[in-house]
């Protein structure tokens, strides 16, 4: 199953709400990321369940829209709040957890014209799998002391090159991110040198023919001729 996610739009509430009976919510995966557009007026949160002495890592950046900034708000299980980024373009924070669900919110109530499209990831760390995959692996291996092995090492090593093909994904990803924000960085610098270079040319139009018209007035001869 894919990762799950709860978009619940709270507009002026402040409250925390326990997410409501078979309703989505992200997997207890070791990573997730989600990009998403963000109306203007609008304040969205999620929701992540937790187990006790795991780890939230959560990174944010704001890809697009004016002024690239956004309102952060991160929640513990008991409505208290832990984290809180006032109109920042992007922030990384990471906590240690109890059991319960976690509510993370993007707010962009103070933009009244302009959207913003907003890129996250969600790491989690000691959310209890790792053991359970250990205890899978010691009904399949038999006859370590024979081949001179031992199941330990080789979960150390499957472990940590699990935990480098994890990192590789999540810098890729975030290299990512940070390309199509300077994209639209790019695009928008252009679109405004663009309009200013036909403002300047409209000018340049208008003010040399208002140069030719007053020196062309100032050799026309305005004496009339008797007869």
């Amino acid at each position: 199953m894919g990762p799950r996610l709860l978009l619940v739009p709270l507009g002026c509430l402040a409250v925390l709400l326990p997410p409501p009976p078979g309703a989505a919510e992200f997997s207890p995966s070791l990573d997730s990321d989600f990009t998403f557009t963000l109306p203007a007026g609008r304040k969205e949160c999620f929701y992540q369940p937790m187990r006790k002495e795991a780890s939230l890592e959560l990174e944010y950046q704001v890809l697009d829209g004016a002024g690239l900034d956004v309102d952060f708000h991160l929640l513990s299980p008991k409505g208290e709040t832990l984290v809180f980024d006032e109109r920042k373009s992007d922030g990384v924070h990471t906590v240690e957890t109890e059991d319960g669900d976690y509510m993370f919110c993007f707010d962009n109530t103070f933009s009244t014209i302009s959207e913003k499209v907003i890129f996250f990831e969600l790491i989690l760390d000691n959310m209890g799998e790792d053991g359970q995959d250990e205890e899978d692996w010691k009904k399949y291996v038999t006859g370590t002391d024979l081949l001179d092995m031992k199941l330990e090492d080789i979960l150390e090593s499957i472990n940590s090159v699990k935990a480098r093909l994890s990192k590789s994904v999540q810098i890729q990803t975030l290299l990512r991110a940070f390309e199509a924000r300077d994209r639209n960085i790019q695009e928008s610098n252009f679109d405004r040198v663009n309009f200013w270079s036909m403002v300047n040319l409209g000018v340049m139009v208008v003010v040399s023919a208002v140069q030719v018209y007053m020196l062309k007035s100032l050799f026309e001869d305005k004496r009339k001729s008797r007869t």
